[in-house]
């Protein structure tokens, strides 16, 4: 099996399981030729980002239990579409991004130094 690389070259790390995201809705932010949002962007949301989506006429807001979504609030981690992410950075309305679970494949649409600038600093444990 192909290893997967995040954006700083390296494997990628998981995402999320609570809840559970990816275009696999594995937790991790991979992609596939099928993917044609390609969710690559392992996002930390907030309330601006998510107001931001659903004017955009993505709503990640509200549960669609027919689906097995429970919505999202702030400080969830969700797989997010490049496009939409790079879209609410010019806008000013980008969220944090954890680069490590980031896809490689980001690239191809967001600059590096758009991701650097919203780089979420994991807690360490101590």
């Amino acid at each position: 099996m192909e290893k997967v690389v995040n954006v700083l070259g390296k494997e990628i790390d998981l995402c999320s399981c609570e809840p559970m995201t990816g275009w696999k809705r594995d937790g991790y932010c991979n992609t596939d030729i099928e993917d044609h949002g390609i969710h690559t962007v392992c996002c930390i949301v907030n309330q601006p980002f998510l107001e931001f989506l659903r004017g955009q006429g993505n709503d990640l807001i509200t549960p669609a239990p027919q689906f097995g979504f429970a919505g999202l609030k702030p400080g969830d981690h969700w797989c997010v579409c490049a496009g939409s992410w790079y879209q609410a950075y010019k806008e000013g309305r980008a969220c944090p991004v954890n680069l490590e679970a980031t896809h490689e494949e980001t690239l191809a649409i967001i600059p590096m130094k758009a991701l650097k600038e919203f780089r979420h600093a994991p807690i360490s444990e101590s």
